[in-house]
């Protein structure tokens, strides 16, 4: 038997990238997975899980979708990453990155935390990021202090249901090969270029990859890992040795 049959899985931002690899990876582990996207044209011809449209920033909607169902584990894999120093930070950059990073978190974990409590347990796994209490990184100000909350929540979270069947962990990655960094590295002038220095920062020597991330969320979501909480497990090819 699949270590993940009869648990209910919610994926956020599961369209693509990493949240894209933790929903095939949990359904493939047997969960029955409800995945989240703004955009579900991205889950066109999908058939391994189902899917819906979600805006993490809407509260109206996490109720609506929380309140249809209980789920045994929650993914929350939303996030922006905005470029610049604390100069460079607008104000806009810093609202939307706190709503979308933080925010929709908070949103996500309020909602299907009652059903958890009501049967008992339940799995939480936020995607974090190394460049937030870890360790900063050059130019993403308000994306490292987001980050560093989603730390803080996550352990927050643990520390107060630990005693009623609820785990709260958080993975940090490092830089992972995703649409979203594409879309990065080809906003500068040299595309070729960025992309190298992005590769050279991971001791590796190489960007990791979104199922190496999945790999971690499968066994955080199920009960091979029922004595851990509260942790954060950085997957960053090194990036914090050096």
């Amino acid at each position: 038997m699949k270590r993940l049959h009869g648990k209910k899985a919610l994926v956020t931002a599961a369209g693509q990238g990493i949240g894209r690899s933790i929903a095939e990876r949990l359904a493939d582990e047997g969960a029955d997975v409800l995945a989240t996207d703004l955009k579900t044209d991205l889950f066109k011809g999908e058939n391994a899980f189902r899917y819906t449209q979600l805006d993490v920033t809407s509260q109206e909607q996490i109720r609506e979708i929380a309140g249809g169902e209980t789920f045994d584990i929650l993914l929350n894999c939303a996030g922006f990453v905005a470029n610049g120093s604390i100069l460079e930070c607008s104000e806009s950059d810093w609202e939307f990155s706190h709503k979308l990073n933080v925010t929709s978190a908070f949103q996500m974990i309020k909602a299907v935390l009652p059903g958890m409590l009501d049967q008992g347990s339940g799995s939480i796994v936020n995607i974090s990021s190394v460049a937030s209490s870890i360790i900063a990184a050059p130019n993403r100000f308000v994306y490292g202090v987001t980050k560093a909350a989603i730390i803080g929540m996550t352990k927050s979270v643990a520390v107060d249901y630990v005693g009623k069947g609820i785990r709260c962990n958080a993975i940090c990655p490092g830089t992972i090969q995703s649409p979203s960094l594409d879309d990065r590295i080809n906003a500068f002038d040299d595309p070729v270029k960025a992309r190298e220095q992005f590769i050279a920062r991971q001791p590796m020597g190489r960007l990791g990859k979104p199922e190496e991330i999945a790999a971690m969320a499968a066994y955080l979501a199920a009960d091979e890992s029922a004595f851990t909480t509260g942790a954060i497990f950085t997957i960053d090819g090194g990036w914090t040795t050096a």
